[in-house]
Formats: structure tokens, sequence, C-alpha cells
């Protein structure tokens, strides 16, 4: 059981990926506390993860809105009280925000999404540091996504906050390096999951005729499988991780399953790290 005596908090837990790697927690011994806005869907999910773990781990869920100080102060004082710790963070929760032009939508639905993406997930990590720095160990597992790493037109704030949680994680790992916390990103590749259906929903004119048409086409395909992505949040949460640290890790394409065996040459390098391009990266003399 790769998480056997192991107590995690998950966000954004009551569907899609989150709940995902719930149960993927779960199965390898993990008690989990599971976070989200919604009280209803959260305790369905609670009793699916709490059914799949037969009895054997504490499944608890805290409904809660990540973009509150308070709310997430009172989350992790109460995961601390009911799982009697924490050694792992896993911050899942977040949201497409407004779908359209940058100078269209509305600037509030805008700053929200920032507030969910980018400020929950400093929240959910200033609050639990202290206990991992106590302890002197800890995992913190951010979620990225497609905007992290290439432009996301129509979908600007998804865009900057996936972004700006990767460079947070990369210059929080490097703020505990050495203390025995690890801190990496996840990319869990294109996940037919209700974010989904809400770019097939707003349709071509409001996230793009390109965008929408790659929508189209990994709705009929299936995309990538969550168990693919959940099983990297497994490792990086588990001992079999330690040491490896600052890293953006695609689920589907980077071959995270033997990285344990390059953890020196991972080490004091760039690789799986968000980098700027130059002429030279590219074959060209000027510059």
């Amino acid at each position: 059981m790769k998480l056997a005596r192991r107590r995690a908090l998950i966000t954004g837990a009551s569907h899609g990926f989150g709940l995902a790697v719930a149960r993927a927690f779960v199965d390898e011994g993990a008690e989990v506390m599971l976070c989200a806005r919604g009280a209803t869907q959260l305790h369905r999910a609670q009793e699916q993860v709490a059914e799949r773990a037969g009895g054997k781990a504490r499944v608890l869920a805290s409904p809660s809105d990540v973009s509150d100080p308070s709310e997430v102060q009172r989350l992790v004082q109460t995961t601390l009280a009911g799982l009697g710790g924490l050694e792992i963070l896993v911050c899942n929760a977040g949201v497409y925000g407004p779908k359209g032009p940058v100078h269209e939508v509305s600037w509030r639905e805008w700053s929200q999404a920032i507030a969910i993406n980018l400020m929950g997930t400093v929240l959910c990590c200033r609050e639990v540091l202290p206990h991992f720095l106590d302890r002197k160990y800890g995992k913190i597992v951010l979620l990225s996504g497609g905007g992290a790493t290439k432009p996301l037109p129509f979908l600007s704030a998804y865009a900057a906050s996936k972004a700006a949680v990767v460079r947070f994680g990369e210059t929080l790992a490097d703020e505990v390096r050495g203390l025995g916390i690890d801190v990496n990103a996840v990319a869990p590749g294109a996940l037919n999951t209700r974010l989904l259906d809400e770019v097939l929903e707003a349709g071509p004119t409001r996230v793009g005729r390109a965008f929408y048409e790659q929508a189209l086409k990994q709705k009929a395909e299936g995309g990538a499988p969550m168990e693919r992505g959940a099983s990297l949040c497994v490792f990086l949460a588990s001992p079999a991780s330690d040491g490896i640290s600052g890293k953006l890790l695609s689920a589907v394409w980077d071959p995270w399953e033997s990285l344990a065996d390059h953890i020196e040459d991972l080490r004091d390098t760039d690789i799986y790290t968000l980098r700027r391009l130059v002429p030279k990266d590219r074959g060209k003399s000027w510059g």
C-alpha cells in the first residue's frame, strides 16, 4: 500500500479528477479529507469513497470555499483534528472562469477565477505549511492545466492562474528545499470532465473555433484517462518520490514511474520546469 498511514487533504474532490484522486488514494491505504464548495455533491462523493475504502480508512468531508481565508483556516484545522495529522495536500479545486475576449468578459468573474485557482492554492499551502515544517515532512501536489504551458485564447483567467500556480509551486519548492517537503505540479492531460462540458456549452463564438473543435474531438474520443493522472498523484504523494520537488509533470507524456531512478539528475536542474526560450533554442543564430 503506497500511502499506508498517510493522511491527505484533497480540494475540489466532489467530482471529476479530484474524486478520481480520492479513490486512488484510499485504494493505496490513505485516509482522506475531501473538500469542495457544494455540500450535497461533496457528501455524495464522500459516501462513494468511503464505500470504496470499505471501513479500512477514514473518509471525511468538509464543504469549503478555498478562496476564503477563514474557510481555508477552518478546513485545515478540521482536517488536522479529524485525521489526527496530515502528510499530503492536493490542490485540485479550480474553475475555467469566464469565456470570451478579455476585454468583454465580466471582471468580477475573471477575478473570482484567479481567487479560486491561484489564491485558493496559495491559501491552502500557507495553512498546511506550519504543520509540515513542524513534522519536517510533507507532500504538496498542485494541479496545472493546459493554460500553464501555452496560450489559451478566450480563457485568459484560467490560463494566467494555472501558469501562476506552476511558478508558485517552483518557488515554494525552493523555499522549503532541504526541509523534508516536496512540492510538484501535475498536468493530468485533457480530461472529459465538467470543464469540457462547459466549453461545449459555451460554443465556438465564446471559446474560439479551434478550441471548440478540439473539445468536440476530445469528447468523442474519450480524453485522457483520469486514472493515469491519479496514479501520478499517488506517486508524488508517496515515499517513492521523496526528493523530487519543484517539477511540472505530465501524467500522459512524462516517464514519471521511473523518476525515482533519476533523482540526482533532477536535483538542481530546470528539467520539467517553466522556462523562457531564446532564438538559439530554436536553431536561430540571431539574438
